[in-house]
């Protein structure tokens, strides 16, 4: 690139990141590189997050209402039927 050396190209690259964008907001830069390459990684390979997820069983539709409320109007509907 610039010089022969590696290290010294990389060196003038990072002095030019720092000076464009300051050091308050690489902490989050890398932060944001980090994750996307991580994405990345995991977009290629196959792994993910709801891989895991799809692992853990099903909820039955027996656990799954008792587990939920009942609305109010769905609460009022029935105690009216039951009094009638």
């Amino acid at each position: 690139m610039f010089i022969k050396s590696p290290s010294t190209d990389l060196i003038i690259v990072l002095v030019i990141v720092l000076l464009i964008f300051g050091p308050k907001r690489l902490p989050g830069l890398g932060r944001q590189l980090g994750q996307g390459m991580r994405e990345f990684k995991d977009s290629i390979t196959g792994h993910s997050k709801d891989d895991e997820a799809e692992s853990r069983p099903e909820l039955t539709s027996a656990s799954a209402s008792a587990s939920t409320p009942e609305p109010a109007s769905a609460q009022r509907e029935s105690a009216s039927q039951r009094s009638a």
